[in-house]
C-alpha cells in the first residue's frame, strides 16, 4: 500500500529546510529574564485536508548570549503558509530551529490552533538547558 505525500512529508519534518532565523547580541546575558514574542496571525495547511490552519503561536525564552531578531522571525513564519504540516510537529519543528538559532536558557512555545469541525488544539513545547531527560 502506497503511503500518501502528507505521510511521506510527516516523516521528514525534523529535515524540512526552513528559513534561518537571525539574532542580536544580548546586552544582558547574566540576568534572568523572559522574552514573550506572540503571532496573531500563524497559518499553515493540514496535511489531509488541504485546509488552512489559524494559531496563535507564543514564545517565551529567557535568553543568553543571543536575542531572537523578529524580522527575521517573521520571514520564517510565513514560510509555514504552504506547508503541509501537523499542529504538533509545527510548534515541535519550530522549538528545534529557534533553540538552534539563539541557543537560550529555557524556552517554550505554545500553539492554540482554531477549532476546526468543533475542537480546538493547543500543542506545547519547551526546552531547558541542562535539564536531565
Amino acid at each position: 500500500m502506497k503511503k500518501s505525500s502528507y505521510e511521506d512529508l510527516q516523516n521528514k519534518i525534523r529535515s524540512l529546510q526552513t528559513p534561518a532565523v537571525g539574532t542580536w547580541k544580548n546586552q544582558y546575558p547574566g540576568r534572568q529574564y523572559i522574552v514573550k514574542i506572540e503571532t496573531l496571525e500563524f497559518t499553515c495547511i493540514c496535511p489531509k485536508t488541504g485546509l488552512p490552519d489559524f494559531a496563535v503561536i507564543t514564545i517565551r525564552y529567557i535568553p543568553d548570549r543571543l536575542c531572537i531578531e523578529l524580522k527575521s522571525l517573521k520571514y520564517y513564519t510565513i514560510f509555514y503558509r504552504n506547508v503541509r504540516i501537523f499542529n504538533e510537529h509545527v510548534v515541535n519543528k519550530m522549538l528545534d530551529d529557534l533553540v538552534k538559532a539563539c541557543k537560550p536558557k529555557w524556552m517554550e512555545i505554545v500553539g492554540e490552533f482554531n477549532a476546526r469541525g468543533g475542537i480546538k488544539t493547543t500543542v506545547s513545547a519547551e526546552y531547558a538547558r541542562n535539564r536531565r531527560r
